[in-house]
């Protein structure tokens, strides 16, 4: 009976070490390494999008220069790895990419059955339609008979295919790899529509030849909470991108900035100091320094910076913050609390 006890107890003891290694298993990884791998878009303005000298820009690239500055103290050690919508879930799953930051949408399906988690959701959007103003059409439910333009390997089918089947209404799906390829084939005229989540309508709309001759209709007919993707497993891992989204939403909430946050390590205010790490030890609890969070916002800035420098009005998108916005001014950003 001892003996068995003793065996129990070293399997126990065993399981949890191994348990215990695994849950670092990234975070070590990326230090080792020496730099983050990031899955991003193959070119989305405003998301993600390199330009002629390589240099990447965009609200989810600054998600993965913010862990990066978080870890390292310095944005710039993050190489992106351009997925297509088909391949960037393998990708993550197979290791290639440490973590997806490419305006993907968070389905119970994939976070249950790809061996995925989404952390956060660092952009609220939802499906939309663009049009040639030529059409006459003012409403999609205008699109009986239409052919539309989307991309392989998306919810975007999927949602396609309920809309029109609860409207009662016939279309021609014309489907293509990449985003690209889907986006120039409605641009040269073969196919009445374009359907992709409305953020990513309004950055296309800036590629089109003539983008004055088209419009974005009204409706929205899905949910598409889109946020960066970790391994499921890696606790710690998803602990860390998720925290870094929190931070940013926090210190837009306290009025902290790339500008200020060197004065507001003095603030006195709780909140802050727990924040920017002049108080507690919160970093620690993820395996980070206690100014992971110092380090994000001096490096990048807050929630609010990134959005509107990258997709906001201030932006060549013009995007309204809308459900983007803080939950304080009527939003659903809401940053869970660092205490």
């Amino acid at each position: 009976m001892k003996k068995a006890l003793i065996s129990i107890a070293f399997g126990l003891t065993a399981s949890l070490l191994a348990t215990g290694a695994s849950a670092q298993a990234t975070l070590n990884s990326v230090k080792q390494k020496g730099f983050l791998t990031c899955g991003s878009n193959t070119g989305l303005a405003g998301f993600g999008l390199p330009d002629a000298q390589g240099n990447w820009t965009g609200l989810d690239v600054d998600l993965c220069r913010a862990i990066a500055a978080a870890i390292f103290d310095d944005p710039s050690k993050v190489r992106y790895i351009p997925l297509a919508a088909k391949d960037r879930f393998t990708a993550l799953q197979s290791g290639e990419v440490d973590v997806l930051s490419r305006n993907s949408t968070m389905t119970m399906s994939r976070d249950t059955q790809l061996g995925l988690d989404f952390p956060a959701i660092n952009y609220f959007d939802g499906q939309g339609f663009m049009v040639r103003k030529k059409l006459g059409v003012s409403s999609a439910k205008e699109l009986n008979g239409a052919s539309i333009c989307t991309q392989q390997g998306t919810t975007t089918e999927l949602n396609l295919a309920d809309y029109f089947r609860a409207n009662n209404m016939k279309y021609e799906v014309v489907a293509f790899a990449t985003s690209d390829e889907t986006f120039k084939a409605y641009d040269a005229g073969r196919c009445d529509a374009f359907t992709t989540d409305a953020s990513g309508l309004y950055a296309e709309r800036l590629r089109a030849s003539a983008p004055d001759d088209h419009i974005v209709l009204p409706e929205i007919i899905s949910k598409e909470p889109l946020g960066p993707a970790v391994r499921h497993g890696d606790n710690q891992w998803g602990d860390i991108v998720r925290w870094t989204h929190n931070a940013m939403l926090n210190a837009e909430e306290l009025g902290v900035t790339k500008a200020n946050v060197d004065q507001m390590k003095g603030s006195d205010n709780p909140e802050i100091k727990r924040l920017l790490g002049t108080e507690g030890k919160f970093g620690e609890a993820v395996g980070l320094t206690n100014d992971w969070a110092y380090r994000i916002i001096k490096h990048v800035g807050n929630y609010g910076e990134i959005f509107e420098k990258n997709v906001g009005e201030g932006s060549k998108l013009k995007i309204k913050r809308g459900q983007n916005a803080l939950w304080t001014k009527g939003g659903l950003q809401y940053g869970m609390p660092i205490r």
